[in-house]
């Protein structure tokens, strides 16, 4: 979504565009001392250099960190390698009718930048009012309409010369920038995820790949470079920006694979005649192994920033842009928050209206603004960090409540606490009843499963009203008005 760029805009933009500075230069060099000629090696530079928006955002989706400030970066700068990569597709595209020349190429960028401008403009004032007025009532139009936008625009892109892929990337962005975007998401979700995988099929079998002995060497060196030398960069450009190591090494790790888009250009290559077949092999095989084995990374990447957090601090200015955005003050016998987007919100003007003294550790942006604004205290961090749960004093506390649903952090918040001598009450929240049961063995005083939670809770309800409609009606309009309220 564009209107969250500017919570994260100039670092997404700086990461962006020096990764790709950095990235391609290096992947050229790398790819000339391979072996390669000029334009494979520029072609191979450009495969390397970025990273799959569709896998990052998926995963960042399932740790339900989309809203975290390294979540935030991470797509930000993703942004920027997209449109960069539908800048090359559009000149490759204009490629297929002959040769062009320097004035031409940017007669091409010029009207795609138009062309653009145009869709953008769209859906920011006219998208929004249709949608609104006329379509946000009804979800199946909802549906309907979005798949006629993202296919119209697509064919409309194609008609003038470009690839179906810049006229997708447009008329997603598009969408996004609707107020009934998470519900278009929601409703298209199950139609992407089949066409996604029908997609990589297709583009896969049209490339025609073949193994040979002589591409292993080049696919074990790119799938090298790719999941070490691009983290490193990304994570180098993010740190000299004045973010924490923390911050800058998990979207480092997220970039570690190359991209849909990588594919499609070597493809556009091949079609041109600038490519072998060998050369497509070396991409679309080295694909497959970054896409594998930095999907394990991140699902993992708590656990392997741990083991490597003391050898990150070349990475970390000596002062960071961080720091500026925690509370420092003395506290005791006060409640500690972790998580303050919905469950995390009602404890709050609990404790406001009850004069409880308490604390807030959130890492979404958005979140620490709105609490600061109303001079609430709150660290900007993660529980996973050790430098945060120290400034929380949860030696002090009295009571720590975990809305994050996390397993491992939740863990590593109780063995944290294990060697105080005196130890607060745990509230914490967890996913499964497997879970929950191995978080009472570790020392947790509560644990709560929202789903078995939501359970009991109705049936109180019916047991109190006795399946009656005049007294579930009843509790539901207050409940009604309690939601309106919050």
């Amino acid at each position: 979504n564009l209107r969250e760029l500017p919570v994260v805009g100039k670092t997404s933009i700086y990461t962006g565009i020096g990764q790709i500075f950095f990235t391609s230069i290096l992947g050229f060099l790398f790819s000339k001392f391979l072996g390669f000629q000029t334009l494979h090696s520029l072609y191979l530079a450009i495969a390397l250099t970025f990273s799959s928006t569709i896998v990052i955002v998926k995963l960042l989706s399932e740790k339900k960190d989309l809203g975290s400030l390294y979540g935030k970066i991470s797509v930000g700068f993703l942004l920027v390698q997209d449109f960069v990569a539908v800048m090359i597709l559009v000149v490759l595209s204009g490629m297929r009718f002959g040769e062009l020349d320097f004035p031409s190429m940017v007669f091409v960028l010029v009207n795609a930048l138009v062309f653009f401008a145009i869709i953008l403009s769209l859906s920011r004032k006219v998208l929004p009012f249709i949608f609104d007025r006329f379509l946000g009532n009804s979800p199946e139009l909802l549906f309907v309409s979005s798949l006629a936008w993202a296919l119209g625009i697509a064919s409309l892109v194609r008609a003038m010369g470009f690839s179906f892929e810049v006229g997708g990337f447009l008329a997603g962005l598009a969408l996004s920038n609707l107020p009934e975007h998470l519900e278009v998401a929601s409703k298209v979700r199950p139609l992407r995820d089949f066409f996604l995988a029908i997609f990589f099929i297709y583009l896969g079998s049209s490339l025609g790949v073949s193994f040979s002995l002589e591409i292993v060497l080049p696919v074990l060196a790119f799938s090298l470079f790719v999941l070490t030398i691009k983290p490193a960069v990304i994570m180098g450009i993010i740190g000299f920006l004045g973010y924490k190591k923390r911050t800058a090494f998990l979207p480092s790790l997220l970039s570690s694979q190359i991209s849909e888009f990588s594919l499609i250009i070597v493809a556009l290559g091949q079609s041109l005649g600038h490519l072998e077949n060998s050369h497509v092999s070396i991409v679309v095989i080295t694909g497959i192994i970054t896409i594998t084995i930095s999907t394990y990374l991140v699902k993992h990447s708590e656990k392997i920033y741990k083991k490597f957090e003391d050898h990150l601090g070349i990475f970390e200015k000596v002062v960071t842009k961080e720091p500026d955005l925690e509370f420092s003050g003395e506290l005791k016998d006060h409640v500690v928050i972790f998580g303050c987007h919905r469950t995390g919100k009602i404890l709050t003007e609990y404790f406001l209206k009850n004069k409880i003294s308490f604390i807030v550790v959130d890492f979404n942006p958005k979140v620490y603004e709105e609490l600061t604004s109303r001079k609430i205290p709150v660290l900007f961090g993660d529980m996973a960090d050790t430098d945060i749960l120290e400034r929380a004093q949860l030696e002090k506390s009295r009571v720590l409540i975990s809305t994050v649903p996390d397993f491992l952090d939740n863990v590593e918040l109780l063995e944290h606490i294990k060697k105080f001598s005196r130890k607060p009450l745990t509230i914490i929240s967890s996913k499964t009843k497997t879970e929950a049961i191995r978080l009472y063995e570790l020392g947790s005083d509560m644990v709560l499963v929202p789903e078995v939670v939501t359970g009991r809770y109705i049936k109180r309800i019916l047991s109190l009203t006795k399946l009656k409609a005049f007294g579930i009606r009843k509790i539901g309009r207050a409940n009604f008005v309690d939601l309106s309220k919050e």
